[in-house]
């Protein structure tokens, strides 16, 4: 028996392809966002690519990893902005530094971060001999400098107890010392020179301000060296992801091992799943594609 669909069965099949797809990718959008982790996941990215061992050819690979990190980006519908960019003497780039914003590019583009190795052809040498090239890629979280120091009511336990220093009159007859415990970070703040209880917690706040302030700082201090210790030298054998155009045609992470054969759709941004596997091994989730 055969079965004649309309047009109207036709673009109503067509439309709710169309819908299956867009939730497919909602979907899998979610599931890394779930992997992400670290309080500045949800930032703005800073990302920065320099050419390394490898001359001119090195030098044309920078180019292809900004485009591919580019097309990423505007397949994501963020939004991009290059802040510095050096030129190759023949082709590409030496280095480039540009801003990606945009719900947690950070933390989705911190699984790039590392040295990069293609193997092809060369295009700038006359023997059309196999040339191994290698950038390096460096990623920051973009980060408000306007920090704004927000105390919960509920992260304070505030003690009052008698000043037993200098303090006038005051000292020793009336419970006017204060001692703030920020429970959250244990951090605990005195204050009893003040002549009021009112002073001495004014007084007690704005070191508590400080405190937390130079504990974020630290924070930020450690993610930094954290983020250096990864540079390594842009050369053979410190690379996270190899690239082969020649003499077969293969993308492949070192670290999860996860690899595909269409090169070409990785080099036009299609690195969701290398993300994906990173993320998920380094939240010990086990991937389906890994097992």
């Amino acid at each position: 028996m055969l079965i004649d669909f309309s047009v109207e069965d036709e673009s109503s099949l067509a439309e709710l392809r169309s819908s299956l797809d867009k939730l497919q990718r909602e979907v899998e959008e979610t599931e890394i966002e779930m992997l992400l982790s670290g309080p500045n996941a949800s930032c703005h990215a800073i990302v920065t690519i320099n050419a390394g061992a490898g001359g001119t050819d090195a030098q044309d690979w920078a180019g292809m990893l900004m485009r591919m990190y580019l097309r990423w980006a505007e397949r994501h519908g963020f939004k991009t902005e290059i802040l510095d960019e050096q030129p190759g003497k023949e082709a590409g780039i030496k280095s480039t530094t540009f801003t990606v914003a945009g719900d947690y590019a950070y933390g989705l583009l911190s699984a790039e971060a590392g040295v990069h190795r293609l193997v092809r052809i060369s295009p700038f040498n006359a023997g059309q001999s196999r040339e191994t090239s290698f950038a390096s890629v460096f990623v920051y979280p973009e980060i408000d400098e306007d920090i704004d120091i927000e105390i919960l009511d509920k992260d304070l336990r505030v003690d009052t107890y008698r000043s037993s220093g200098a303090g006038g009159q005051h000292v020793n007859v009336t419970d006017s010392a204060v001692r703030i415990t920020h429970l959250p970070t244990g951090i605990v703040v005195t204050c009893q020179n003040q002549r009021s209880q009112h002073q001495n917690r004014e007084v007690a706040m704005k070191v508590l301000k400080s405190k937390l302030y130079d504990l974020e700082m630290e924070k930020r201090q450690a993610e930094t060296a954290q983020l250096e210790e990864s540079k390594r030298d842009i050369s053979f054998g410190s690379q996270i992801r190899n690239y082969v155009l020649h003499p077969y045609r293969l993308a492949k992470d070192v670290r999860t091992k996860y690899e595909v054969s269409d090169v070409d759709a990785v080099l036009d941004g299609d690195i969701d799943e290398f993300i994906k596997e990173y993320l998920s091994q380094k939240s010990g989730v086990r991937s389906q594609k890994s097992e």
